[in-house]
């Protein structure tokens, strides 16, 4: 299925990855140094550009869990992005491209989760309960979709 152009990932210029790379590059040498007060600093001013809320500890070690281009990729695009009208059809669409383990998987997680109440969606994909084990996209969409805040 195809995505409308309102849920597919905004493209990224090489420069812009670029330049966001070498900041992060630079956050993280000083967090190695132990440079921290200079390294807060330095993720604040990051922050400011991107419109993100990155803390100094998304920069310590990112590269045990992606590289750099992904993580510059991802705080060049929108954090989250919520829509009105998004469809189950495209919700179970997002699920597949998430599970797909592509390139766009963090964005389209951000994506799911903003458009849905359930709020560890992201463990019916990847710790599913044992009813979901084997789930089709839909049937977690359908999971994520039923599930209702308990008032306190």
């Amino acid at each position: 299925m195809e995505l409308r152009p309102e849920l597919l990932p905004p493209p990224v210029s090489p420069e812009r990855q670029e330049q966001l790379g070498s900041e992060i590059d630079q956050i993280a040498e000083l967090i190695e140094a132990g440079r921290l007060m200079e390294a807060r600093e330095a993720v604040a001013a990051f922050n400011m550009q991107t419109g993100r809320s990155y803390e100094p500890s998304d920069f310590a070690a990112y590269w045990e869990s992606q590289d750099r281009e992904e993580l510059a990729r991802d705080a060049a695009r929108p954090e989250r992005l919520k829509l009105s009208d998004v469809t189950r059809e495209e919700l179970a669409e997002i699920v597949r491209r998430i599970t797909a383990a592509g390139p766009d998987s963090d964005y389209y997680l951000r994506l799911l989760q903003a458009n849905v109440l359930h709020p560890r969606v992201s463990n019916l994909l990847f710790w599913p309960p044992e009813e979901l084990q084997d789930a089709t996209a839909e049937d977690i969409v359908e999971a994520a979709l039923s599930y209702r805040p308990i008032a306190l």
